[in-house]
């Protein structure tokens, strides 16, 4: 090795080490960031834990009293939502891969589902509001799982389209060889090829909007006690946290952590069975 190349060794490896060095430095300022909120969530939110937030309605300040009503409420609406959301993502993103991957109409709705995806989901809240909210004059748990569901729907459209799109055209051409139908092709094949992909696609949507507040807001509103009524105004976990945490009252504040901890359980939770069905996919 002649001079000139072992410079230019020791330069890139110069570079290569102070490279390394960043991307250790920006990891570990990420990693320290996340730790200490994940401890500050465990310490204060652990001891707001008891039985009575599991079974007890918002109590007035300075009673005692739980979050059971913003328990209920948002495992609801995040169910209804998933559920309303879901199909129509799914079969939204079969129609742009196996239909018309490249159409003007396959190209608008990528277009209106990018922006979609970027939309702030305040933006979305406030639509529903004057959708929904205010042409029946009334905040009612329907206008939170139509909120809730518009900001499913772009990520599980994503998700199956991306998918899709993975899988091998041989494997579809060897089903239409056998004789199959389209439909069979799409239901048998294609989207059995790739349902581990888009169920993590749909717990991630899950996951995002189990921590919504803007959009609950503008449409569900919030709700003291204990209603299975959606067509009335619905308690929901994020918009009780975000009361109870700007309060003066020391048991709201409580009550607040309680559920942030819970909330953070329960994302936390949603992407380690996401990673875990992506792992082990068939």
């Amino acid at each position: 090795m002649n001079a000139a190349s072992e410079a230019k060794f020791n330069r890139r490896k110069t570079i290569n080490r102070i490279a390394l060095t960043l991307s250790l430095a920006a990891m570990a300022f990420g990693l320290f960031w996340l730790v200490w909120i994940l401890f500050e969530t465990v310490r204060l939110g652990v001891g707001g834990l008891s039985w009575a937030t599991f079974t007890q309605m918002t109590p007035a300040p300075n009673e005692v009293g739980g979050i059971a009503n913003a328990l209920y409420g948002s495992f609801l609406m995040v169910m209804l939502a998933t559920l309303v959301a879901t199909p129509i993502g799914i079969m939204a993103g079969v129609y742009l891969v196996e239909y018309d991957p490249k159409g003007w109409l396959g190209n608008t709705t990528r277009f209106v589902n990018d922006i979609l995806l970027s939309a702030p989901s305040i933006v979305i809240g406030l639509f529903i509001y004057a959708v929904v909210v205010a042409r029946f004059k009334q905040f009612s748990g329907y206008a939170g799982v139509a909120a809730l569901a518009l900001i499913v729907v772009p990520v599980v459209i994503r998700t199956t389209e991306n998918m899709l799109a993975l899988i091998p055209s041989a494997l579809r051409e060897a089903a239409y060889a056998l004789g199959s139908p389209k439909w069979k092709v799409i239901s048998g094949i294609t989207l059995r090829a790739a349902r581990a992909g888009v169920v993590t696609g749909v717990l991630l949507a899950v996951a995002r909007i189990s921590g919504e507040t803007a959009p609950l807001l503008f449409t569900a509103l919030n709700n003291q006690f204990w209603t299975s009524n959606l067509g009335e105004p619905m308690a929901s976990l994020p918009v009780t946290i975000f009361k109870f945490a700007m309060s003066p009252y020391e048991n709201w504040q409580q009550l607040a952590w309680a559920g942030v901890f819970l909330i953070t359980v329960a994302v936390l939770g949603l992407n380690i069975l996401a990673r875990v069905v992506t792992r082990n996919k068939i």
